[in-house]
């Protein structure tokens, strides 16, 4: 599967300018008096277009940003993403805002006015079960609220090699869980491990079993940080709907997000408990290592990727120097670098020792297994004894620019070139050593710089690399009125995304992605609508399935049928 999209020009950070350049922006906000107007955030919302006015809210004021959005140091599609709503969060996010007088000066410049004090606040059910859920960054672009699942937006996408919290995807099963820290004890137990009695929560209670407070873990074990890209299992499923219906959520490419973690060693977690080496794994008749969510869910990693002392499985209690946030597994979750998301456990709770996977649909269900594309019925199937996804295949994506983009084009007879900028990541920990590109559909190729990420150790590559070409234009791609941009990724195995065209496409296949870009002369009008809040890039695509040519590729091959439900995709 080759990758996809197009903006032109990479996402970049905003800039705060001072000086000069400030003054012009600000010459170019409206400077409408507030009058001691006041707005309802309905009426805030209602205001997202050029048309209606482009709002936005900051603190208790109300903005009108409409003459300033072209301005906007940091482009267009980034502070569009904030019409309507409030641009606090964003300015919590990138600081930069605050660090300098001038962007409060700028936007003091467009006040109309404030904030009705008197409308009612929002009314929270506590009879709902997600009434507890934590408060979400509204960049996130979302497909369903209860439970959340939210991805990262391509305008964010590569704004940062670690993804900020805030902004990272969401996928959710059930309500957040709320776990008080001074409660929670890590329990483990199953075949070399006895299981602690009920006495004591600390560091000493490990003797003969294992059963640790928070403390407990962080005071009995060194403290580790890897740098891992956790990815869903259904990452770019929405992409195939134009071949063949598909069942789950309709992610586009941003199910998809890197951190630095914190936390202990699982396998020095094990070891201290009784599972002291891969021999004694095997002569226990350990296969599997079972993780419990607090939320109900359970999933496994087998024993070999757990004691693996170059795996870097984590119990982790930290995210980018922070205490883990309730999203994303407060207190303590696991890490599996290089697998599918799911593995992921968040909340973990307990932790078995087992001679068997995980029960459940997180486990041994369809939604995580790899069938021929010609499997379109399960009747006769035994999918329990279908192999569970693990390991991820190579992969790549366009982030930008966004397919649908035009471009001016300056002189059909000159040089002319086109920005493309993505990323790519293996799983496995098997590092990215090239992407191509391609205007062509694969014919010629023209082989991208890697940029941040390229500098992993290749055999633990546990994290994306991001890539950027100055693509050549076609010489009659003008003529043509667009072209389709397609890349494809080389792991360290030489695993390489292959390209090859059928209709049935499995749900959690990774999909090869094709940017459309339509190409207008410099002198042409260019439509400048914006989209207030895209539901994600408008994708033209060449669906492929992987060819497992050589292990470790992994092939991912299904069928999308509407009688199936695929809900559990992590």
């Amino acid at each position: 599967m080759w990758g996809h999209a197009f903006s032109v020009g990479r996402a970049s950070a905003a800039v705060v300018m001072p000086g000069a350049m400030a003054a012009a922006l600000m010459a170019g906000a409206s400077t409408t008096a507030a009058d001691g107007k006041t707005f309802t955030r309905k009426q805030v919302e209602q205001h997202t277009t050029p048309e209606t006015g482009i709002y936005v809210t900051y603190k208790e004021s109300v903005y009108d940003i409409t003459e300033f959005v072209a301005n906007h140091p940091g482009g267009t599609d980034k502070i569009m993403m904030a019409a309507g709503k409030a641009i606090d969060p964003y300015w919590r996010i990138y600081q930069q805002h605050t660090n300098s007088a001038t962007p409060s000066e700028l936007l003091a410049a467009m006040k109309i006015g404030e904030l009705d004090k008197s409308e009612a606040p929002t009314v929270v059910d506590e009879s709902d079960p997600y009434s507890s859920d934590p408060e979400r960054h509204p960049g996130l672009l979302f497909h369903n609220t209860k439970p959340a699942n939210a991805e990262l937006p391509p305008a964010l996408a590569m704004q940062d090699w670690v993804t900020p919290a805030d902004l990272w995807f969401i996928r959710h099963h059930h309500p957040v869980p709320e776990v008080k820290g001074a409660e929670y004890a890590l329990k483990a137990n199953g075949l070399g491990i006895d299981t602690v009695k009920e006495e004591g929560f600390g560091a000493d209670s490990l003797k003969g079993g294992l059963k640790l407070s928070l403390d407990g873990l962080k005071e009995r074990f060194e403290p580790t940080e890897v740098t891992t890209t956790i990815q869903c299992g259904g990452n770019r499923r929405g992409g195939f709907n134009h071949i063949a219906k598909t069942s789950g959520i309709a992610w586009q490419f941003g199910a998809i997000s890197t951190a630095v973690w914190k936390g202990v060693l699982l396998r020095e977690v094990l070891e201290e408990a009784g599972l002291t080496s891969p021999k004694v794994a095997e002569k226990m008749g350990v296969k599997h290592i079972i993780f419990k969510a607090i939320d109900g869910l359970q999933a496994s990693i087998p024993v070999e990727k757990a004691l693996n002392p170059y795996g870097d499985v984590l119990l982790a209690y930290e995210m980018n120097g922070e205490p883990l946030p309730r999203e994303h597994g407060y207190p303590l979750r696991l890490v599996v670098p290089g697998s599918v998301g799911i593995r992921n456990v968040k909340w973990v709770g307990e932790i078995t020792t087992s001679d068997v996977e995980a029960v459940g649909p997180w486990q041994r269900g369809i939604a995580y297994k790899g069938f021929s594309p010609n499997v379109k019925s399960f009747e006769g199937v035994d999918v329990e004894k279908v192999l569970s996804m693990h390991e991820m295949p190579v992969q790549s994506a366009i982030v930008s620019p966004i397919s649908g983009t035009k471009v001016a084009v300056e002189d059909k007879d000159a040089n002319e070139t086109v920005t493309v900028a993505g990323w790519a990541w293996s799983g496995g920990g098997r590092g990215i050593v090239r992407v191509d590109v391609s205007t062509d559909g694969g014919k010629t190729w023209n082989t991208a710089e890697l940029g941040e990420g390229k500098d992993q150790n290749p055999s633990r590559a546990w994290a994306w690399t991001f890539w950027e070409l100055e693509l050549p234009v076609p010489s009659d791609a003008l003529a043509k009125g667009g072209m389709e941009i397609c890349c494809r990724a080389t792991d360290a195995s030489y695993c390489v995304q292959v390209r090859a065209l059928t209709a049935t496409i499995a749900a959690s296949i990774i999909l090869v992605v094709v940017a459309s870009v339509t190409l207008v002369a410099s002198d042409a009008t260019v439509d400048s609508t914006i989209d207030a809040n895209p539901a994600g890039p408008k994708i033209t695509t060449t669906a492929t399935y992987l060819t497992a040519t050589a292990l470790p590729c992994h092939a991912l091959a299904g069928k999308p049928r509407e009688d199936m439900e695929h809900p559990w995709s992590e």
